[in-house]
C-alpha cells in the first residue's frame, strides 16, 4: 500500500446508481467527510450549480451548497441549501458587502424557506466557474502553507496547476478576492486553489472529477512531506500521568467562570498527547496559532507545577488576569476562556460545553498537533498572524453563533454522579439527567453499566462502592472524563430478603450498613471538595425510602440503614450550605419497575394483602402507581433552578400514605 497518497474511495458501482448530481454531490462529499485528514466536524464545504425550473416555468442556476450545521460525513440532499447563482455573482462584484448583510442576501434569495443558512463561502462557490466544487483543510497542505515559505513551496509542488490565494478571512472579502484573483490566472491547466493558512479547493465539471482532482492535490502534498522526511512524526516517549481531580476541578472551575456558563474538562491522555505535552519546545509551538482560521482554539500552557494544586490555581488564574484585548481595537478584555489547556502533568485537557464538543475540541487539537509537528519537521511552524487570529475570533458572524449558548439544556457543562445506575430508579435518572443536557458518571456493580449508552456525554463505570480502591477509581475516571462533579445521585442501596430482628444475622445488618449508609458517606466525603467547586452550586440528591416514616416488620437493617442515611443527609445540609451545595432527599415507596421486584415478589406480597397485582400497586391514598421515572423527574428537578432556594428537604415519592402523613 502506497502510504505517500490519500485514499481515493470512490466506487464505480455505487455511484452508478446515483441518477442526479446532487446525489452525486451528497455521495462524493460524504468520501470526503470520512476522511478525518481533509475534514473534521463539520469543516469544509461543497458545491454543486443545477439547473432547475422554477414554479413559473422559467429556467434558473442554483447553487446548492453546504448549509450550516451539517457535516459532510453525513450529509443529506436537505443539508444542501439552494441559492439563485447568478444573484452571487451579482454580489461579488460589489466593493464592500457587511457579514450580516451578505447572510440576509444569501438567506433572501433560497428557492427554500426551509432550507439551512448557507455557508460563509457560498459566494466563493458561485464564483468559480465549474460544475461540482469541493474544499477540504486538508493536513498535509496546511502543514506546508503554515512554514515560513509555504507559498514557495506550494509553487513548488502544483506549479500551475493551482491557482495560490494570499490569507483571507472567510467570507465577502474571500469571495470578491478569490474571483478576481482566479479571473486574472486560471488557466485551462487550472485544476484547484490553494489559499494559504486556510486549505484547499478543487472543481470539475463531475463529481468524480472534483473529488479526483482533491485526493491528487492532498496527494501531491503527502508525497512532498514524504521527500521531505517531514511526514512520520518524531515523538519521543511519554511520561505516564495520574489523575489529579483537585487540579482538574480547579481549572473546570476557573474556566467556567471566566466563560460565564459551565464547562465540562476532558482529559486525553494517549501517548501522542502526552508526549506532545512534555515537549521541552511547547511554550513555544503551542502558543503559535491555530492551523486554519476554521480552528480557533484557544490554548493554554501551563507550566510544570509539580502537585501543588494552589500552584496550578495560581497559575491559571494569573493567565486570565493578564490576559488583553487586541490593541488595534482599544477593546476591553473579551472572553479569553481557552478551549485547550496542555499541561506536562495532566497532558491535553479540552473543554466544552458537552462531551462532543470537548471532543470535537480534542480532535481538532490533535490534527494541530500533526500539522505543527510537521511543519516544524519542514522548517518551522508559522501560523497566522495574532491579529488575524483575533478577527476571526470576534467576528461578528462568530459572535452570533456564541450568542445562541443560552438556548443549551438545562444542565450543559455540569456533571451528575448516579450510583446503583445500571436498573431501576437509577438508569431512569440517566436518562433523565440527560436528557436535561448533564454529562453523566453512571456507577454500578453490574457490568452492563458500561455500555448502557452510547453518548459523549456518559461514562458508565463498573464499581462496587463498598470496596474504597474501586470507588477512588471510579471517581478518577470520573472526573478525568468530565473535570468535576456538580451533582450527586446517591441511588445503590439493597433491600434484603425479610428477616425479623430476632433472626437478623450479623452478617447481613452489616452487609446492609455497608451498602446503604458506609459506602454513601464515603461517596459524600470524596465529593465534597468537587461539589463545592460547582459552578452553580452542589447539589445531592438522597434516595431515600418511605420506611423511614413508615417501617415494616421484617425490615430492620433496610430501615435503620436508610434512616442513618436520612440523618446523614440532614446534617450534611447544615454543614454544606456554607460551601453552596444543596442536599434534598426523596422517599419513594412502591416502585414496583425495579429490580427488587421479580414477577414473583410482587405477587406474593399482593396475595398477602388479599389484592389483586394491579390494586396492589396502587395501594396508595391517590390510587395511582409510581415509577421510576417519576423518580426520576424529581431528581433531576431538585438539581434544577425550582429547588435553588431549597436544602434539607425530604420529599415523600409515594402516592399519599396515611402512616407517613
Amino acid at each position: 500500500m502506497d502510504t505517500t497518497k490519500i485514499t481515493n474511495r470512490w466506487d464505480e458501482a455505487t455511484a452508478a446508481q446515483l441518477s442526479d448530481d446532487l446525489s452525486l454531490r451528497v455521495y462524493s462529499s460524504r468520501l470526503l467527510g470520512q476522511d478525518k485528514t481533509l475534514v473534521l466536524h463539520g469543516g469544509g464545504n461543497t458545491s454543486v450549480k443545477i439547473e432547475e425550473t422554477t414554479i413559473t416555468g422559467e429556467r434558473e442556476e442554483i447553487l446548492y451548497v453546504k448549509g450550516s450545521g451539517w457535516d459532510l460525513e453525513t450529509i443529506e440532499a436537505a443539508g444542501f441549501s439552494p441559492v439563485r447563482l447568478q444573484h452571487l455573482i451579482k454580489l461579488a462584484a460589489l466593493e464592500h458587502l457587511s457579514d450580516i448583510d451578505m447572510v440576509n442576501e444569501l438567506r433572501t434569495h433560497m428557492t427554500l424557506a426551509s432550507a439551512p443558512t448557507p455557508s460563509v463561502e457560498a459566494i466563493l462557490h458561485a464564483t468559480i466557474p465549474h460544475k461540482f466544487v469541493d474544499h477540504t483543510h486538508a493536513d498535509a497542505v496546511v502543514s506546508i502553507t503554515n512554514t515560513q515559505d509555504g507559498e514557495a513551496r506550494i509553487r513548488e509542488i502544483y506549479g500551475d496547476d493551482v491557482v495560490i490565494i494570499p490569507y483571507v478571512m472567510p467570507g465577502f472579502d474571500l469571495a470578491r478576492v478569490c474571483a478576481e484573483r482566479f479571473k486574472e490566472e486560471a488557466t485551462e491547466k487550472t485544476i484547484g486553489m490553494i489559499l494559504l493558512n486556510h486549505g484547499v479547493f478543487s472543481f470539475g465539471d463531475t463529481a468524480k472529477c472534483s473529488y479526483d482532482r482533491m485526493i491528487d492535490l492532498v496527494s501531491r502534498a503527502t508525497e512532498y512531506l514524504h521527500r521531505n522526511n517531514a511526514w512520520h512524526i518524531d515523538l519521543k516517549p511519554a511520561s505516564p500521568t495520574t489523575t489529579n481531580r483537585g487540579a482538574l476541578s480547579e481549572l473546570r472551575q476557573k474556566a467556567s467562570q471566566t466563560a460565564g456558563f459551565p464547562l465540562l474538562l476532558s482529559t486525553h491522555n494517549e501517548e501522542k498527547s502526552r508526549a506532545f505535552s512534555q515537549r521541552s519546545d511547547l511554550d513555544k509551538i503551542s502558543q503559535s496559532g491555530p492551523a486554519t482560521p476554521d480552528h480557533v482554539i484557544r490554548t493554554k500552557r501551563l507550566p510544570l507545577l509539580g502537585r501543588d494544586i494552589n500552584a496550578y490555581t495560581e497559575a491559571y488564574t494569573a493567565y486570565f488576569e493578564t490576559q488583553t484585548a487586541n490593541t488595534k481595537e482599544a477593546k476591553k478584555i473579551l472572553d479569553t476562556c481557552p478551549r485547550v489547556i496542555i499541561d506536562p502533568e495532566l497532558g491535553l485537557c479540552t473543554l466544552g460545553r458537552s462531551g462532543k464538543e470537548s471532543d470535537i475540541v480534542a480532535d481538532i487539537y490533535r490534527h494541530t498537533i500533526d500539522i505543527i509537528l510537521r511543519a516544524e519537521q519542514l522548517g518551522g511552524y508559522r501560523a497566522l498572524p495574532a491579529s488575524d487570529i483575533f478577527d476571526v475570533e470576534y467576528w461578528s458572524l462568530e459572535q452570533a453563533k456564541l450568542k445562541k449558548s443560552g438556548t443549551a439544556p438545562p444542565f450543559s457543562g455540569e456533571v451528575v454522579l448516579i450510583t446503583g445506575a445500571a436498573s431501576g430508579i437509577g438508569k431512569a435518572c440517566v436518562e433523565s439527567f440527560l436528557n436535561k443536557g448533564a454529562a453523566v458518571i453512571a456507577i454500578d456493580i453490574n457490568n452492563e453499566i458500561v455500555d448502557l449508552y452510547n453518548s459523549a456525554n456518559y461514562i458508565g463505570l463498573t464499581c462496587d462502592i463498598t470496596s474504597v480502591d474501586q470507588l477512588e477509581t471510579a471517581i478518577n475516571s470520573g472526573v478525568s472524563r468530565f473535570g468535576g462533579i456538580d451533582m450527586l445521585v446517591l441511588n445503590a442501596g439493597m433491600f434484603p430478603p425479610g428477616n425479623r430482628i430476632d433472626s437478623l444475622s450479623d452478617d447481613v445488618w452489616s452487609s446492609v450498613m455497608s451498602l446503604n449508609l458506609d459506602a454513601n458517606l464515603r461517596i459524600m466525603r470524596q465529593c465534597h471538595p468537587l461539589l463545592k467547586r460547582a459552578y452553580r452550586g452542589g447539589r445531592v440528591v438522597v434516595i431515600g425510602s418511605k420506611n423511614i416514616a413508615a417501617p415494616g416488620p421484617g425490615a430492620a437493617a433496610y430501615s435503620a440503614s436508610k434512616t442513618a442515611l436520612g440523618q446523614l443527609a440532614r446534617v450534611a445540609a447544615l454543614e454544606w450550605s456554607e460551601d453552596n451545595i444543596r442536599i434534598n432527599s426523596i422517599h419513594p415507596d412502591a416502585v414496583f419497575d425495579t429490580a427488587i421486584w421479580s414477577d414473583e415478589v410482587l405477587a406474593s406480597r399482593a396475595q398477602h394483602y388479599g389484592m389483586s397485582i394491579e390494586a396492589y400497586k396502587k395501594k396508595n391514598l391517590l390510587k395511582v402507581e409510581i415509577h421510576s421515572s417519576d423518580v426520576a423527574a424529581l431528581t433531576a428537578e431538585m438539581c434544577d433552578t425550582l429547588f435553588s432556594k431549597i436544602t434539607g428537604a425530604n420529599v415523600p415519592l409515594d402516592g399519599g400514605n396515611d402512616r407517613v402523613i
